[in-house]
């Protein structure tokens, strides 16, 4: 007979019905009837309660080693490359790199049980539930729809020298692919135009993008009081490019994108911790050839409809017209000098050909995502140059001198 074990609340309760149909205080059926069971069945676990008494209900591998059970040896082994390389990978990543780095195969769930058993992770307890909501069906084709957000972490723990940035992220709506991503020093209107410019150069222009209300100054007075330009000039650049602009009005509207800074922020973090990656020059360039590639692999989805509705972009619009609607416009009234202002700038325009120039005319300053100038007088190019610092340092206008044209 195997030594009796603590028994669980559950079989008490089925312990204490065999006893009372032992004792005739219910019928068989009646006990069959309580615990799901056959009448025969009955029959059988009475005959076994008389023999064995109350441990037959116990499994006989109780209180046994499985086995299944993994080798002391290789957990050991295991233990040791979880607290040396991965202590803070949650198990599904750390199973993944153990496969592919250290060819060790095991289940998530057996690397989760070993992680508990040292201190490096915890079960996820159950979420609260919020109000309710409806499901929104993903767009059908590839490039309808694209999500678009940047997201501020450590994204290099400190390496470099570098502290918190933002990583700018663009995903796919019907597929789930991110399909472009760079890091950038904020999300000011200069790194989001760049970054739409670059995106055009590799996917070209999508039907619509998904953008929060941040930027259109509805959702944080303050942040859109220290930076009042970062989609309104987007929306008109997204108009001229024929890119509709789309608003979510809460962050769960664009919970794709936000899901995938969730696992950006762990994945990400961690690869490029293991690549030594400390520039953000490097941290792009392992974006584009290894890190997006190898997530798409594993986390998108087909779409429902075969297509791309991204419209290409030929090489004379990259190079002479969208450089030009993904900047940062400005406009600006001539001085009596011809100086205008620019950003905490004087700008001296110059005798132009075919281009007359008046003080108090308006004109248009462009500043492109590499941040050099333009100055468009009536739609033309004017020539012009930066007053060096000192020629205003001590008035705030600078001294000028007429020019003969």
């Amino acid at each position: 007979m195997n030594k009796q074990l603590p028994m669980s609340l559950q079989q008490l309760d089925h312990l204490d019905i065999l006893r009372r149909a032992e004792r005739r205080e219910i019928t068989r059926m009646k006990a069959a009837g309580l615990l799901n069971l056959t009448d025969r069945t009955i029959r059988r676990q009475l005959k076994h309660l008389e023999e064995d008494g109350p441990v037959f209900l116990q499994h006989g591998l109780r209180g046994r080693v499985s086995n299944n059970r993994m080798p002391r040896t290789e957990e050991e082994k295991i233990k040791k490359i979880l607290l040396s390389r991965y202590p803070d990978f949650h198990p599904t990543f750390a199973a993944e790199k153990l496969s592919e780095i250290h060819g060790m195969e095991r289940d998530p769930k057996t690397i989760a049980r070993i992680q508990i058993g040292l201190g490096l992770h915890k079960p996820r307890k159950n979420r609260k539930k919020s109000g309710h909501r409806f499901f929104r069906v993903r767009r059908s084709v590839f490039g309808e729809l694209i999500q678009f957000d940047g997201s501020y972490h450590d994204w290099f723990e400190g390496r470099g020298g570098i502290g918190e940035v933002c990583l700018l992220l663009a995903i796919d709506d019907a597929t789930g692919r991110i399909t472009y991503a760079s890091f950038a020093p904020h999300e000011g209107v200069l790194p989001v135009m760049g970054f739409w410019l670059e995106y055009a150069r590799i996917q070209g222009i999508p039907q619509s993008v998904y953008l929060d209300r941040f930027s259109t100054y509805s959702m944080n007075v303050k942040l859109a009081g220290e930076n009042p330009d970062t989609l309104t000039q987007f929306e008109r650049a997204a108009k001229e490019a024929g890119l509709k602009v789309i608003h979510a009005y809460s962050s769960q509207a664009k919970g794709r994108v936000e899901r995938v800074f969730g696992t950006l922020q762990d994945r990400l973090v961690k690869e490029m911790r293991l690549a030594g990656i400390s520039t953000m020059e490097e941290a792009d360039r392992f974006l584009q050839e290894t890190f997006i590639p190898d997530f798409n692999g594993k986390f998108a989805v087909p779409s429902r409809s075969q297509g791309n509705l991204h419209r290409t972009v030929s090489k004379s619009e990259l190079e002479d017209i969208l450089p030009f609607i993904f900047c940062r416009r400005e406009g600006r009234t001539i001085q009596n000098d011809f100086t205008v202002s620019f950003k905490r700038q004087w700008l001296q325009l110059l005798p132009t050909p075919r281009l007359a120039m008046r003080p108090k005319e308006r004109v248009e300053v462009h500043q492109l995502p590499d941040e050099s100038l333009r100055v468009l007088v009536r739609g033309k190019e004017a020539n012009f140059h930066p007053l060096p610092e000192k020629a205003i340092s001590h008035s705030r206008r600078p001294m000028y001198q007429t020019i003969k044209t």
